[in-house]
C-alpha cells in the first residue's frame, strides 16, 4: 500500500527488543510470565468485583473497568512481540501495523480519561461526603465510563490519521516491539514540523490536562484529609489516595517521557524500553498496588474464597 508517489511500503520490520538469539529466548520466558500474571491478576478482581456486593460502589465500578482496560491495552502488544521473540523475521504488514498503532493508542488514551474520572471519584468521596452518593449515581458512573472508552477511541483518530500521511524515506525497519506514532514519525524524509506540532497539542490535551486536573484535585483532597480529626480516618483516606496516585505516576510517568519530548531528544532503544512500563509494568502493578494495599479486596478475596459473598 503506497504512503505516496514515491515510497510503497508493504511491511515493516519490528528490530525488537534484542537481536540476539538467546536472549530472545529468555525474554520470551519472562514476558511470557508477566503476561499470565497481567491476565491472572487483572480477571481476579473483576470477578471480585463482580462478585462481592460489598464492592458494588463507584470506585471498585471504576477499578474494574481499569482492570478490564489493562487486559486490553497489554493484550494489544504482548502477544504479537511474544511471537516476534520465535521468529526469525520480525515483519509486520502495513494494514496490521495501523491496526496496532490505533487500538493499543486508543487503550492507552482511554487508560488516560479514567485515571482522571477515579481522581474525580477520590475528590468527591472525600470532599463532598456526604453527597457522594447523590453525585456518584448509578448513571453517572455509567456515563463516565462510556465517557472515557469515547475519548480514547475517537482522540487517537487525529494522531494516527496525521502519522500516516507523512511521507517515508523507504526505510522499513521499526527500532521497536511495536508500531508506535513516534517510530513512524522517525521514519519521514520530509519536514514534518507542522504535523509533530498538531500531534504535540493533541499530546497536550491528552497527557498534560488530564494530569493537571487530577493535581488540582489532590491538592484538594489532601486538604480535606488533613481537616479530619481522626487519625485512622487521615490513615484510611491517604491510603486510598495513594494507591491512584502511584498508578497515576508510573503511567503518566512513562507517557510523558514517551510522547511529550521532541524527536532530536531520543536515544536508540530508549523509547522501546519506556514502552515496556506502560505497556507491560503499568498493568502488572495495577492489581498488586490495589490489592495489597486495600483492605476491602483482601477481605473480598477471603470471602470468595470461603464462599460469604455478601456484606
Amino acid at each position: 500500500m503506497p504512503w505516496n508517489n514515491h515510497t510503497v511500503v508493504t511491511e515493516f520490520v519490528l528490530l525488537g527488543l534484542s537481536n540476539q538469539t538467546k536472549t530472545q529466548i529468555i525474554l520470551f520466558f519472562v514476558f511470557l510470565l508477566v503476561y499470565m500474571v497481567i491476565l491472572m491478576g487483572n480477571i481476579s478482581i473483576i470477578i471480585l468485583i463482580l462478585s462481592d456486593v460489598c464492592l458494588h460502589t463507584p470506585m471498585y465500578f471504576f477499578l474494574g473497568n481499569l482492570s478490564f482496560l489493562d487486559l486490553c491495552y497489554s493484550s494489544s502488544t504482548v502477544p504479537r512481540m511474544l511471537k516476534d521473540f520465535m521468529s526469525v523475521r520480525k515483519t509486520i504488514f502495513y494494514a496490521e501495523c495501523a491496526a496496532q498503532m490505533y487500538i493499543s493508542l486508543s487503550f492507552g488514551e482511554t487508560e488516560c480519561a479514567l485515571l482522571v474520572v477515579m481522581a474525580y471519584d477520590r475528590y468527591v468521596a472525600i470532599c463532598y461526603p456526604l453527597h457522594y452518593t447523590t453525585i456518584m449515581n448509578k448513571t453517572v458512573c455509567v456515563t463516565l465510563a462510556i465517557g472515557t472508552w469515547m475519548c480514547g477511541f475517537l482522540l487517537s483518530i487525529p494522531h494516527v490519521s496525521l502519522t500516516l500521511s507523512v511521507d517515508l524515506c523507504g526505510n522499513n525497519e521499526i527500532n521497536h516491539f511495536m508500531c508506535e506514532v513516534p517510530e513512524i514519525l522517525s521514519l519521514s524524509c520530509e519536514n514534518i514540523l507542522f504535523i509533530e506540532f498538531i500531534i504535540y497539542v493533541v499530546g497536550v490535551i491528552i497527557l498534560i490536562a488530564p494530569v493537571t486536573f487530577i493535581v488540582i484535585s489532590y491538592f484538594q483532597i489532601i486538604l480535606s484529609i488533613l481537616k479530619i480529626k481522626s487519625a485512622a480516618g487521615q490513615r484510611k483516606a491517604f491510603s486510598t489516595c495513594g494507591s491512584h496516585m502511584m498508578v497515576v505516576t508510573i503511567f503518566y510517568g512513562s507517557c510523558l517521557a514517551a510522547y511529550m519530548k521532541p524527536r532530536s531528544s531520543s536515544f536508540p532503544g530508549t523509547d522501546k524500553l519506556i514502552a515496556v512500563v506502560y505497556f507491560v509494568v503499568t498493568p502488572l502493578l495495577n492489581p498488586m498496588i490495589y490489592t495489597l494495599r486495600n483492605n476491602k479486596v483482601k477481605a473480598a478475596f477471603l470471602k470468595f474464597r470461603f464462599g460469604k459473598l455478601f456484606c
